[in-house]
């Protein structure tokens, strides 16, 4: 009889529980207290959450990722050197809000002035490295839009270089997403949103750094945090563990502490359910192909380095590759002519497609580059 009513109870559980409850469990959803966040993966771009993230808001000093992305730039090309030694104006002076308090004519070296923005969120510090590289401010804020708009930045309009409340001052979560992850290709920037506490002014003025994350999440590297009325509490959050870089970013924080637990949030979120792989590349996207008509009767096949996949941790995540060759390659054929392409899926849809080159040139044969190759051999007896 007890094994009768242990036999009914299981049947009677499998009608009436939803399938689902034996499958195996979905990603966790997010509840997160601010109003717009994103979270990406940083090779790719590839988002992995997203809550209103297109909605326009004020930021804060987030607006400084734009402005450190062209100083990399300007060092990066050689117009500045983190040595160079810069003067104060006035009106770089005259900024409110978080800064390192400089005076009129006061001077002080590019590294120390990217430290102070970077670190400390130094308003002042990031208005006299604009004037130096674009000679105003205004100038150097039209080159953020411009620069803005080349990253698809279809939510952002700057009116500042450091983030001060001003009219029309907007951007959107992806948006400050898209120019983090263009900052952090230049490494050099962790070297200055790594520092915890610095000193500026040769010892005398102590910076901490405005990104508590620093102190409490396992791989964080930066970024950037921004608070104003009107911003709300903001932070733009980059982390690496086991090969998987991940940006968060979260707009709109009641308080800080509500906007570092978010961040830490999304992070937890992006590192519990993403991986990183590897892509393949397929012995055929190098290979030798025969041409048609051709001084010269094979071909190098060239296919650039596929790089990376973000792919959920999950059994049902499937990664496949096709290589696709054009038939009967005619001369004439120049070098870096497009011959192919090798396709990457994930559970059947394209994620990314690299194209397969020519290697060499093939010039075609004809009357006169036969004979000419005839002479030559003649010469050369």
């Amino acid at each position: 009889m007890f094994k009768r009513i242990v036999s009914f109870i299981l049947i009677f559980a499998v009608l009436i529980v939803p399938t689902g409850v034996f499958a195996k469990a979905e990603k966790p959803s997010l509840n997160l207290n601010a109003p717009a966040a994103v979270l990406i993966e940083a090779e790719t771009g590839k988002i992995l959450f997203e809550k209103n993230k297109d909605d326009k808001r004020a930021c804060a000093s987030i607006t400084k990722v734009m402005t450190l992305l062209l100083v990399m730039e300007a060092l990066e090309n050689g117009q500045i050197k983190l040595t160079d030694t810069l003067t104060a104006s006035e009106h770089a002076a005259s900024m409110g809000g978080s800064d390192i308090w400089l005076e009129p004519g006061e001077k002080m070296k590019v590294d120390d002035l990217i430290k102070a923005t970077a670190v400390a969120s130094a308003n002042d510090a990031a208005v006299v490295l604009a004037e130096t590289i674009s000679g105003s401010e205004d100038a150097f804020v039209a080159e953020m839009n411009k620069r803005a708009k080349t990253l698809g930045m279809k939510n952002t309009a700057f009116k500042n270089c450091n983030g001060l409340d001003e009219k029309g001052h907007l951007t959107s979560a992806e948006d400050v997403a898209i120019m983090s992850r263009e900052l952090i290709k230049h490494k050099k920037i962790f070297d200055y949103t790594s520092i915890w506490i610095d000193n500026l002014r040769g010892g005398k003025t102590q910076i901490v750094n405005t990104n508590k994350l620093l102190k409490s999440y396992d791989g964080i590297t930066g970024l950037k945090t921004g608070t104003t009325g009107e911003a709300g509490c903001c932070i733009t959050a980059t982390a690496q563990r086991k090969g998987l870089s991940i940006i968060a970013v979260v707009l709109g924080g009641k308080s800080g502490k509500e906007r570092f637990k978010d961040a830490a949030d999304l992070l937890d979120y992006g590192f519990a359910n993403f991986t990183v792989e590897k892509l393949k590349l397929p012995k055929e996207a190098t290979q030798d192909v025969k041409v048609e008509g051709g001084m010269s009767d094979t071909l190098k096949l060239v296919c650039e380095n596929p790089g990376n996949a973000v792919i959920g941790k999950t059994a049902s995540e499937k990664l496949s590759s096709e290589c696709k060759i054009k038939k009967d390659i005619k001369a004439p054929v120049k070098k870096g002519d497009r011959v192919g392409e090798v396709n990457y899926y994930l559970n059947g849809e394209v994620i990314k497609t690299c194209p397969i080159t020519a290697g060499n040139s093939v010039e075609e044969m004809s009357f006169l580059t036969v004979l000419g190759c005839v002479y030559n051999s003649i010469i050369e007896l």
